[in-house]
């Protein structure tokens, strides 16, 4: 493996490398975390990703991705062979008529589904390697949901639906998961409701509580399916504008299913299917996708006919 785009990770030792390497390679099939340089000789290991801010890590992989189910006595392939990667950073939508896939592909990529054939990589990971309480410990670390039917539990208030991720996950405090909670639902402007329960919230006010709950456990990634969909046109945009600005803030990977056009068109990239393939891919800012090794450009469209891949 060749790692001479990534720029240089600091050694074993903690001191940064003086110098720019001119290739660094693994220096073993048993550590792949350790990086062989060949202008010093010295072992590097890959720590903090925001030691390399320029570089495009890819933070989901989806390969050949095959869904099928069985409708009455035959086979329904619901999504054929689909295949494209997302870098760390990216705000990205995926569209598509009613029926083509776009909330199946949503749940294999966050390893809520597993698919016939294929496989999907989140922030490295494997997840057709885990078993479900394995994928299960992956969402609770690295991922965050927001639902169109917002998905708050009824009988807990605003507070502690922010806080419900902290609890399961077990390695927080009740006093600094309550912090948390606080300081994100100021965030989304709810400063003063943390106590109401969803009953006594607007639907506008039901989504920020649950964008809040989204973004609690800081996830590497998260994953909107139809955010505004049962929101106003105004309320809707002040839950982008939220999103949007989250992204910014935390560099969170955001991976979004809509049927708003307006909405995908705010994105750095969109994900067209029909039929279960991905008939287009379009690509608004280059930056993210710099070694990107499909070639992608910003403002760059690539349009795919029915039964070819991303």
């Amino acid at each position: 493996v060749s790692f001479d785009m990534l720029g240089v990770p600091a050694p074993v030792s903690g001191a940064p490398h003086a110098a720019a390497p001119t290739l660094i390679s693994a220096a073993s099939a048993t550590t792949p975390n350790l990086l062989l340089c060949c202008t010093c000789a010295a072992t590097h290991r890959i720590v903090a990703r925001s030691l390399l801010p320029s570089v495009p890590f890819r933070m989901l992989i989806a390969r050949a991705l095959s869904k099928e189910y069985t409708s009455g006595d035959r086979p329904l392939t619901v999504l054929h062979e689909v295949s494209f990667e997302i870098p760390t950073g990216a705000y990205v939508s995926i569209v598509g008529p009613s029926g083509s896939g776009k909330t199946t592909l949503l749940g294999l990529l966050a390893g809520l589904d597993t698919p016939s054939r294929g496989t999907v990589l989140l922030d490295g990971v494997d997840l057709g390697a885990l078993d479900e309480d394995a994928r299960a410990a992956v969402r609770g670390d690295k991922v965050g949901f927001v639902f169109q039917s917002f998905q708050l539990i009824p009988t807990l208030t605003a507070l502690e639906n922010v806080q419900v991720p902290l609890e399961l996950r077990g390695d927080v405090g009740t006093a600094e998961a309550s912090k948390r909670a606080r300081t994100l639902l100021e965030r989304v402007g709810l400063h003063g409701r943390s106590h109401h329960f969803p009953n006594q919230l607007s639907g506008g006010e039901q989504q920020r509580v649950a964008l809040a709950r989204a973004f609690v456990n800081a996830p590497r990634i998260l994953f909107a399916d139809e955010p505004t969909g049962n929101l106003d046109g105004s309320t809707g945009a002040r839950i982008v504008e939220l999103i949007e600005e989250l992204n910014r803030e935390r560099g969170t990977t955001v991976v979004l299913v809509t049927h708003d056009a307006t909405l995908a068109a705010r994105t750095q990239r969109t994900i067209r299917l029909k039929d279960g393939h991905v008939v287009e891919d379009i690509v608004r800012t280059a930056a993210l996708y710099a070694g990107d090794a499909t070639g992608h450009a910003a403002g760059h469209t690539t349009e795919r006919t029915a039964g070819n891949n991303a």
